[in-house]
């Protein structure tokens, strides 16, 4: 049978003592260091009565053995992202039936309690490692049952106010870091570097779990450290620093990041030279992009998933890369596409969204985009099945097809399409700066846009956003996905408008 993660952790732990496991800005852990942690906080875990906790600590060492101590005691582990909002935070609290909450931030969140009339009943202050946590109970929150099984919540922010809880076994989460790491030629003089908050799951699975069963060491610095800051701010300068600075050998990128990452070395920044393996995941890329990395010797692979498959399906590897296509599916995947080119996923998937009936084990899971797969197996993406539009000419577009080409352009930061029954297009940019020059160049960055479009998914006008598209005001998901109905609904009157002014075009 094969081991679990945790075994196979230990294993490790066992193989190699004296390697360095968890490096973060203060403090280091070996691999001993890393499984006497284990056991002592599992000591601290235990006499927590809620068996659900949720864990709301920044990048670090202790963030790590918080979920793996977790893991080893029957608790089930739910990251609340620090980049959702106080409601969405509530949410989850109460849909998944918290009744504990492990945070280096308790002023914060027994404020956002407080404020939802949720009492913290007792408080508990542990010092670990020299790092301060905080231990709230919430005897008020009922109890929730979860499927069999969970050790697990990923909440996943969606297109709606209400983030999803997706319940996950350990197995599911074994299996895609086993496969993972093949696909990755995880090795033990591997560096990997986090950028990525450990509470999202592509992070927290491929980030840590993969690394570690790799006998490799992670650096897992403050988000600040790294060069994040809230949910969409990014000092590049201080991020590449970062990877150069730890010499990583590995990392993961959003489209944002490395879109950030490519400029910046483009404009002389020098590049992070010891990397070896970027994946780049959570939205949709352009091929040109990813193109312009590779011409600077950034080494991409681009990949595909979804929380409700336990993070990664699909990737591209060293040694099976097609630009243009995420990747073929890992080993334990089954991939097929129904007849509407919906990709439908089995292996590892969720155990039930919270609330729902459970998952047959052996389903295809309907993932809501739509897609190919290629005579040699690889997977290639054309967009979300929701979001397609269709033109007043009976034309099917994409619109990430179109953003991607939009948002190329270093002159566009983001770019929301729209088109629905219309007989052209119209998109909301949040341009990079403000000028004159800058509208300019936004003009410019649409005529190359429609330039490689055809005609019916070309953008004609456009109009600026009032402010980004974020998660603090509902219109980006926290894997960088937009929030389509929340933009349309803010700038429909402004839409509505440009149509009616041009309507003889």
């Amino acid at each position: 049978m094969q081991p679990s993660l945790i075994t196979a952790l230990m294993r490790q732990c066992e193989k190699q003592p004296d390697a360095l496991a968890l490096i973060g800005e203060q403090h280091i852990l070996s691999y001993q260091d890393l499984s006497d942690a284990i056991e002592q906080i599992g000591a601290l875990l235990r006499t927590i009565p809620a068996r659900t906790l949720g864990l709301a600590v920044d990048n670090s060492p202790l963030w790590a053995v918080l979920d793996l101590a977790g893991l080893a005691n029957g608790k089930v582990i739910i990251p609340l992202p620090f980049f959702f909002s106080a409601e969405q935070i509530v949410h989850s609290v109460r849909d998944a039936g918290i009744s504990c909450i492990l945070t280096d931030q308790p002023d914060q969140y027994q404020k956002i309690l407080a404020d939802c009339d949720i009492e913290a009943d007792t408080s508990y202050t542990h010092i670990i490692s020299g790092q301060e946590l905080t231990e709230i109970r919430l005897s008020s929150i009922p109890v929730k049952t979860l499927p069999a099984g969970t050790v697990k919540v990923t909440y996943t922010s969606g297109t709606t106010g209400h983030p999803k809880g997706v319940c996950l076994s350990a197995a599911a989460l074994h299996q895609v870091a086993t496969s993972l790491l093949a696909a990755t030629r995880g090795k033990q003089t591997d560096r990997h570097v986090s950028l990525l908050p450990l509470s999202t799951l592509l992070e927290n699975l491929a980030g840590l779990y993969v690394p570690l069963l790799a006998g490799a060491s992670c650096h897992l610095l403050p988000l600040t450290t790294v060069g994040l800051s809230g949910s969409s701010g990014l000092n590049v300068q201080k991020m590449l620093d970062t990877l150069s600075r730890y010499q990583a050998t590995t990392t993961i990128l959003t489209p944002q990041l490395l879109h950030a990452a490519v400029a910046a070395i483009e404009a002389g920044h020098a590049r992070p030279a010891q990397l070896r393996f970027v994946a780049i995941g959570g939205a949709s890329v352009s091929e040109r992009l990813l193109q312009r990395a590779q011409a600077l010797g950034i080494p991409v692979f681009e990949g595909y998933g979804l929380s409700e498959c336990a993070s990664v399906v699909s990737l591209n590897t060293e040694s099976d890369h097609l630009p243009g296509s995420v990747g073929k599916p890992l080993p334990h995947v089954r991939v097929k596409i129904a007849g509407d080119g919906e990709i439908l996923v089995a292996g590892a998937t969720l155990l039930s969204h919270i609330g729902n009936e459970p998952v047959p084990a052996d389903n295809y899971w309907p993932t809501g985009d739509i897609g190919h797969l290629d005579h040699d197996g690889f997977l290639h993406l054309s967009g979300r099945k929701k979001n397609i539009f269709i033109t007043s000419f009976g034309r099917n577009v994409s619109p990430e097809w179109v953003e991607r080409e939009l948002t190329l352009h270093p002159a566009i930061a983001q770019a929301a399409v729209f088109g629905e029954a219309r007989p052209w297009n119209v998109a909301v940019i949040v341009p990079r700066g403000n000028t004159p020059e800058n509208v300019a160049a936004i003009n410019q960055a649409i005529a190359d846009a429609n330039r490689v479009l055809p005609d019916y998914a070309q953008v004609k006008y456009w109009l600026p956003a009032l402010a980004p598209f974020l998660p603090q005001n509902g219109q980006l998901t926290g894997n960088g996905r937009l929030k389509r109905e929340a933009i349309q609904a803010q700038y429909q009157t402004a839409i509505e408008q440009l149509y009616h002014d041009n309507s003889d075009n």
